[in-house]
């Protein structure tokens, strides 16, 4: 036998032979990557491995070098031994899943939060790899409504496990609820630190027939129709839409209940401000009559402003009663007679504006009459000296 047998024979007796069976974990690295397979060498192997584009990832991939690139060291296991043409199928993606389903259970059961990238947006939800597929339903994206997810691929966000079955692969994630427990903590921070008569800036979420809720940080509080505006409001929406800035003062807080009342109305400018400026004496507006009363009917001139016509006030004659001449919702005219901005009172006049009875003569009133001066050179008696005259004759 040559020298050169006896170096190969050797060489063979000291080379350690390993053997290499299906569902052995191995180490491989990434030589060639084509578009639906990878080839791997394996140390210490008769011959190379190959991963199927479906084993390289829990995810659907167009391209194996979206999932790897030459010279990755990959930990991987064998799915098949194929002898007959020298091959190893190799799979990266139960790997990867076998190590993702032990660390997902300890999140599961601690409630821990999982941040990752959304893959792929599909009908229905959101998909995520976590070493295996997550799922996140439409309903538990947010916690409000979506109509499209398109710009949420690429985007990384903050989940919880809500479901989770290896046996059956399925994963259900929900990032609704991350939001929602974020907003129990804020809100638990907001109802201890606000008190009655705070002003602070809130967003309007949702509007309903008896008032708005506002958000003011985390927590929602209710402005009834009655605290929307200094005026009659006949509709919410009518004044507020959703996503309005709003500023609210805080009436009530009711810690134990979590409900906290709030104001618009108390936010903005009274509507006797600038009373004297807007309705000085003298000057003349359109107002609907708002109640009547006994003694007269009250008529508002400006939204929240209400001002009294007195029952002298309503007609040149005398009346019995206010419904003799006005009813409730009625549009009138009316003159203003005095303003009273301290006291919020505002007198008016329908009478002012209407035609005289006694075709168009003035009627002089007692505290209009004035006795003339005696410079004139001429008293009372002389003013009806003649009329008295004209009887004696």
């Amino acid at each position: 036998m040559s020298e050169e047998m006896n170096n190969m024979e050797q060489n063979m007796e000291n080379q350690e032979i390993l053997e290499f069976k299906q569902g052995d974990r191995i180490k491989g690295t990434v030589d060639k990557i084509e578009d639906k397979s990878v080839t791997v060498t394996i140390p210490g192997a008769p011959f190379d491995g190959v991963i199927p584009i479906s084993e390289l990832s829990s995810l659907h991939i167009e391209k194996a070098s979206d999932a790897v690139q030459v010279g990755d060291e990959l930990e991987l296991i064998i799915i098949k031994v194929e002898n007959d043409n020298e091959n190893f199928v190799l799979s990266k993606r139960k790997v990867d899943a076998e190590s993702a389903w032990d660390d997902l259970k300890e999140k599961f059961e601690s409630g821990e939060t999982i941040t990752a990238e959304v893959k792929d947006v599909v009908k229905g939800g959101l998909v995520v790899d976590l070493g295996v597929r997550g799922f996140v339903p439409a309903s538990l994206v947010e916690d409000h409504y979506v109509e499209s997810f398109d710009d949420y691929k690429g985007r990384e966000m903050t989940f919880k496990i809500v479901e989770m079955d290896k046996e059956k692969n399925r994963l259900i994630l929900s990032h609704r609820a991350v939001i929602e427990e974020e907003k129990e903590a804020m809100k638990g921070e907001v109802l201890d630190r606000i008190q009655e008569g705070d002003v602070i800036e809130g967003t309007v979420q949702r509007i309903a027939s008896f008032g708005a809720f506002v958000d003011i940080g985390g927590v929602d509080g209710l402005v009834h129709i009655s605290q929307v505006a200094h005026g009659h409001v006949d509709q919410v929406s009518d004044v507020l839409k959703e996503g309005d800035k709003v500023n609210v003062k805080v009436l009530s807080v009711d810690r134990d209940n979590e409900r906290i009342s709030l104001s618009i109305k108390d936010t903005l400018p009274g509507p006797w401000e600038d009373i004297e400026e807007k309705a000085p004496k003298g000057s003349v507006h359109t107002g609907t009559v708002k109640r009547i009363v006994s003694y007269g009917a009250f008529v508002e001139v400006f939204p929240g402003v209400e001002g009294l016509v007195h029952i002298s006030q309503m007609a040149h004659h005398h009346i019995g009663t206010p419904h003799e001449v006005i009813e409730e919702g009625q549009e009138v005219q009316v003159k203003v007679l005095d303003v009273n901005k301290a006291d919020k009172r505002l007198s008016l006049s329908i009478k002012e504006m209407l035609p005289r009875e006694d075709g168009g003569r003035r009627e002089v009133r007692r505290d209009e009459y004035e006795m003339p001066e005696e410079n004139t050179g001429f008293s009372i008696s002389d003013v009806i000296g003649d009329k008295l005259k004209g009887f004696s004759e």
